[in-house]
C-alpha cells in the first residue's frame, strides 16, 4: 500500500463520524440558546451561574435557616460562614452540628455585624457569595471579589422582611437548583400571611394599640433598644399595631429614651432576648430555658425603673420574644404571635405552635424548639 492512499477501512468510520456529528448539530440547534441559572438580588444587579452553586458563602448564620428550609443538608452547600452562632442560638447551632458535623470544617468569614474582608472571601473559594442587603460590598470590594471568579449576591431577612423574604429565599432556591422547595414554603408563608390580614380587614386607625417592642432589653443599664422603620417595625405596623419608635427613628433601629417611653405609654410591651443575655438582666428565652425561667427573666425586666406605670405593665400585656426570631427566614412565626398579641380579640384562637409543627415537618432540615415567646401573665 502506498503512503497517503486511502484504505477501504477508513470508509465505515468516516461515515460513522459524519452521522455523529450531523446528530450534535441537530441536538445542539435543539437546545436553549443558554443554559445559565439568571439571578437578579435585591440591588437589581444580574448574575449568572454556569450550575446549581455548590459552595456558598454567607455572611449571617440566619441564611443558614434559609437553606434549612429548602435544602435536606444546607451545610452541604456552604463553603464558608461567619460562625455567629448568638445569631441562630447556641442550642441550635448544637443541634445542626449533631446533625450535620461538617459545620465545624467550614472556613469563618466576618459576619455582616464586622468589616468585610475581601481576602477572606476569595481564599474560600466559594462559587457564590451572598451577602446582606445592610452589609453589602462596597463597589470596589465587589469588584475584587469578582475579579477573583466570584459571583456576588445581595438577600435581606432584615431592612424589610416583609418586603424582601420572598425574593431573597427565591434567589437562594433558583441558585442551589431548589426552586420547587422554595415556592413549596412561599407558598404555605403566603397562605398563612393573607390569614392573618383577613383577620385584620377593615381595622380602624384608633383600634391599632401603641406597641412597644425593645430587642436585648435590659442587656444593658441605658434604656431602651426601638425598632424604628423597618424590620420588626414592619411587622408591627402590618399587624395592626403602632410601633412607637417608628416617629422618631428613620432607621431599622435605634434608641429611645425611657421619658419618651412613658410619654407613649405603650399597650403592649414585647421584650426579646436570649441565651446571648446570659449575664445580663435581660430576657433568658429560647431552647435552652424553661418557660418558668424564661417568665422570671422577663418579670425583672419590667421591674426597672418607670415600667410599673405603662398602660402594658397594668393591663397585663407583657410578652417575651426569643431575638432569633427576628431578621429570620422563620418572620412567619412572629408575625402570627404578634398579631395574637397585638389583637387577641381578632386572633386569640390562632395556634402559632401548630404552624410551627407544620413547618419542622413540611420543610426545616432541622426543627425549631422553644420556648420562643411567653406570655407574663
Amino acid at each position: 500500500m502506498r503512503l497517503g492512499s486511502r484504505s477501504p477501512v477508513c470508509r465505515p468510520v468516516t461515515a460513522w463520524s459524519g452521522l455523529m456529528l450531523a446528530l450534535a448539530l441537530v441536538l445542539l440547534a435543539a437546545r436553549p440558546a443558554s443554559a445559565d441559572i439568571a439571578l437578579k438580588d435585591l440591588t437589581g444587579r444580574e448574575v449568572k451561574l454556569a450550575s446549581p452553586a455548590k459552595r456558598l458563602l454567607i455572611d449571617d448564620g440566619r441564611f443558614l435557616i434559609a437553606l434549612s428550609l429548602i435544602h435536606p443538608d444546607p451545610v452541604s452547600v456552604l463553603a464558608a460562614w461567619p460562625r455567629d452562632i448568638n445569631r441562630i442560638g447556641k442550642r441550635t447551632f448544637d443541634a445542626y452540628k449533631a446533625r450535620f458535623p461538617a459545620i465545624d470544617g467550614l472556613a469563618k468569614v466576618a459576619s455582616s455585624a464586622g468589616s468585610l474582608s475581601v481576602e477572606q472571601v476569595v481564599a474560600a473559594h466559594p462559587d457564590l457569595a451572598v451577602f446582606s442587603l445592610g452589609s453589602q460590598p462596597s463597589d470596589e470590594e465587589r469588584a475584587r471579589i469578582e475579579a477573583a471568579g466570584i459571583p456576588v449576591v445581595v438577600i435581606d431577612f432584615f431592612t424589610h422582611p416583609l418586603t424582601n423574604l420572598e425574593p431573597s429565599l427565591t434567589l437562594l432556591g433558583k441558585a442551589t437548583g431548589r426552586s420547587e422547595q422554595a415556592a413549596a414554603f412561599l407558598g404555605f408563608r403566603r397562605a398563612h400571611l393573607d390569614a392573618v390580614q383577613g383577620k385584620l380587614a377593615g381595622l380602624k386607625n384608633d383600634e391599632r394599640p401603641r406597641v412597644f417592642l425593645e430587642p436585648h432589653a435590659a442587656m444593658t443599664a441605658d434604656c431602651c433598644n426601638s425598632p424604628g422603620r423597618g424590620n420588626v417595625g414592619d411587622i408591627i405596623e402590618a399587624v395592626g399595631g403602632t410601633n412607637i419608635g417608628a416617629a422618631v427613628i428613620p432607621r431599622a433601629f435605634g434608641k429611645l429614651n425611657l421619658e419618651y417611653v412613658i410619654a407613649q405609654d405603650p399597650q403592649v410591651y414585647i421584650a426579646t432576648g436570649g441565651s446571648h443575655m446570659e449575664g445580663t438582666a435581660g430576657l433568658l428565652i429560647g431552647p435552652e430555658y424553661s418557660p418558668e425561667r424564661a417568665r422570671e427573666t422577663l418579670a425583672r425586666v419590667i421591674s426597672r425603673p418607670g415600667f410599673a406605670g405603662l398602660a402594658a405593665v397594668r393591663d397585663k400585656r407583657v410578652h417575651g420574644l426569643s431575638h432569633q426570631m427576628l431578621n429570620s427566614p422563620l418572620d412567619l412565626f412572629t408575625v402570627e404571635i404578634l398579631a395574637k398579641w397585638i389583637h387577641p380579640e381578632r386572633l386569640g384562637d390562632l395556634d402559632v405552635e401548630k404552624t410551627v409543627d407544620e413547618v419542622n415537618a413540611r420543610f426545616l432540615a432541622v426543627p425549631v424548639e422553644g420556648p420562643n415567646w411567653i406570655d407574663l401573665d
